[in-house]
Parts: C-alpha cells; structure tokens; sequence
C-alpha cells in the first residue's frame, strides 16, 4: 500500500490560517470599544505568532518554546502557573480572549510582564545602505 502524498497541504493550510485570522477578528471586535485597531492588529499577530499549531490557543509547549526563544526557559509547573493565572476556561491554555485581557492589563501575570520586556528588547530598525553625504554646513 503506497502512501499518498498531498499535494494541496500548503493550501489547506493557508486556509486554516485564514479561517483562524477570522475567528481573532471577530474576538477582537469584543475589544474594540476599548483599544484602537493598530494595537488589536499588533496582539493578533503576536498572538498568531506564538501559536504555532493554529489551534486557537497558546498550550504548555507553545509557552515554553516562546521562553526559550527570549531565554526565559521556564520549568514544567512555572509553565502551568503562568497559564493558570490568565486561563479563564479552564482549558489549560490561553485563547486569545484571555491574552487580550492580559496584554491590556485586566489580568495581571507574569506571562504579561515578560512579554512586556521581550517586546522592549527588540532592536530598532537601523537604517541599511550607504550612509548619504553629509556637507559641512550639516556639521554642529
């Protein structure tokens, strides 16, 4: 028995990611009496961002791989804790109505801060090409 190969994965999955951009659009719309569009358009990338698997929620493995790539490795039940205080479902992880709340600061936790401090640690764009001639009037 030969295996099929599908040919048509990378469509199926820029559907899912589709249909997964509209389900946070219509989330976002609950907070869009509260926060302008640019920063609910900068949570759903991030949010998308760490959810990796596209299921909708950031999960333990999804966390711990997002602490590792700021070099924040966190253990097993550090995990946990960090899901616990912003998980409202129960479901042990975090959907994006929860990461909305605790970006905006209506949950406190320390996922929120770290991410703070990741988000301050990114590099500033340097400008790339040859620097322009500068004159002498330009001098001080």
């Amino acid at each position: 028995m030969a295996n099929k190969i599908d040919y048509q994965a990378g469509k199926k999955h820029g559907i899912q990611l589709k249909n997964q951009e509209s389900e946070l659009d219509s989330i976002a719309a609950e907070f869009a009496g509260e926060l302008d569009e640019a920063t609910l358009s900068k949570y759903k990338s991030q949010f998308m961002s760490y959810d990796i698997n596209n299921s909708g929620d950031i999960d333990h493995y999804e966390l711990q791989l997002l602490m590792e790539k700021i070099n924040q490795p966190k253990t097993y039940l550090e995990l946990k804790k960090m899901i616990e205080q912003v998980d409202t479902t129960g479901k042990g992880a975090i959907n994006f109505r929860d990461f909305i709340k605790m970006m905006t600061g209506k949950t406190s936790s320390i996922l929120q801060k770290i991410l703070m401090f990741e988000e301050m640690g990114k590099k500033s764009e340097q400008p790339k090409g040859i620097p322009q001639k500068k004159s002498i009037s330009d001098l001080p």
